[in-house]
């Protein structure tokens, strides 16, 4: 399987119409790829809070339209990253009305997954002031031309929650697919927990993160493809970079077998 992700660098003074037009670009140009991947709230601007309400899309609104777009046109699975949803018609238990969400697109551009960010991040401001919690543990099969792994969907913040990379394994995960918005401050936190989560669940990590600087806020970069043994086999640095590498499908099984530490799990 071959993978692309699109450690995307962005400040704050790019408008969003010419930011999305910078992603399909980018898309476009991983052709012959199976699965590409983007970062959280590259549409958004994952800390700019206060840019969020003129910034919402719907899940078939024209951000994810126009990278399912480019998805079609280049037959690959696509993660489109996350954008701020604010869907027309549902406003959450808390009324908010607003999610943290993945979308996952087939290779005719379709939609196959949603994945609503399950831990917001800022301590009581942010996030959890503004979002609502997704509350669903999404795992599918991935489809051609990625078929031959099982991913669990998860987003930034989710990292620092190993229950959930659990929850998932125990629906079949083989690969966990992380976009993230990442700062700079904590980017040591992400490398390790990147490397924790594949070795723990014996699964591929794929962790792509933000490059730039946003709402005064450094991103860490540092996108990562782990293996199921904690092994790094591809980490970018700090701008923006596009990691482009195949992975073996099978070795998820056959380490598992060779190594069945997940069989004396007791909790």
């Amino acid at each position: 399987m071959r993978i692309a992700l699109i450690q995307l660098e962005y400040a704050d003074g790019e408008p969003i119409a010419d930011r999305t037009d910078r992603v399909v670009e980018l898309v476009r140009a991983q052709a012959g790829h199976d699965l590409v991947v983007l970062p959280e709230m590259w549409s958004a601007g994952a800390f700019d809070y206060r840019g969020w309400p003129d910034r919402t899309q719907t899940v078939d609104g024209q951000v994810v339209a126009r990278v399912a777009e480019a998805a079609r046109e280049i037959g690959a699975v696509v993660h489109a990253g996350s954008i701020a949803e604010a869907p027309v018609d549902e406003a959450g238990p808390q009324g908010r009305g607003l999610w943290n969400t993945s979308v996952l697109l087939d290779a005719t551009g379709e939609r196959i997954a949603r994945y609503r960010k399950m831990h917001r991040f800022g301590f009581g401001n942010g996030e959890p002031r503004l979002m609502e919690a997704g509350e669903e543990v999404v795992v599918l099969d991935l489809p051609a031309p990625a078929e031959g792994l099982r991913a669990g969907l998860s987003t930034c913040y989710d990292l620092r929650f190993p229950e959930l990379y659990r929850a998932q394994v125990d629906e079949g995960a083989e690969l966990f697919v992380v976009p993230a918005a990442w700062p700079s401050a904590r980017v040591e936190a992400w490398r390790l927990l990147l490397r924790a989560r594949a070795i723990e669940n014996q699964c591929f990590v794929l962790g792509c993160n933000t490059a730039g600087t946003h709402a005064r806020t450094e991103m860490g970069g540092y996108s990562a493809v782990v293996d199921p043994r904690g092994e790094v086999l591809a980490e970018a640095g700090t701008g923006q970079e596009v990691l482009s590498l195949e992975i073996d499908p099978g070795e998820v099984a056959r380490f598992r077998e060779e190594f069945p530490v997940l069989a004396d799990r007791r909790l």
